[in-house]
């Protein structure tokens, strides 16, 4: 947990509007959990609710730090349904932390993603981060 945390601070730490933070991983992964590391160091304080059943929570500030969308993709069947929920406006000015992402048809080819897949085996986890061109040489990311 300590980990995540960390983990989730030093995103938060350099995060901006445009950014896209996609998380991956199977069914309790820990995906929600990174994603609210990142919401607390980000400012908020209070629940954070996860967005499996309204699809998309949003956070604006002075609550944090920058506007934030966290979305979770799951329950999508095919990825033009993240159109149809008005993904593109509630992204205008504001970083995206997006869980499933694969189910929105995926983020990476954007240089302001950064993917994160969430491996478990047994007790342990690991994060395998693939940061875009926008992430690479980032004052405090590198």
């Amino acid at each position: 947990m300590a980990a995540t945390a960390a983990l989730g601070a030093r995103i938060a730490a350099v995060l901006q509007p445009g950014d896209v933070v996609a998380l991956s991983g199977g069914l309790g992964a820990g995906k929600t959990t990174l994603a609210r590391a990142i919401i607390a160091a980000l400012g908020h304080h209070g629940e954070v609710p996860s967005p499996s059943f309204a699809i998309i929570e949003t956070y604006d500030t002075p609550a944090v730090r920058l506007p934030l969308v966290h979305a979770d993709f799951y329950r999508l069947d095919r990825p033009e349904e993240a159109e149809e929920i008005g993904l593109d406006d509630y992204r205008e000015g504001a970083a995206l932390i997006a869980e499933w992402p694969e189910h929105a048809g995926g983020f990476a080819h954007e240089p302001g993603c950064l993917s994160i897949t969430i491996e478990t085996a047994e007790t342990d986890r690991s994060a395998i981060v693939e940061p875009g061109a926008n992430w690479l040489g980032r004052p405090g990311w590198t």
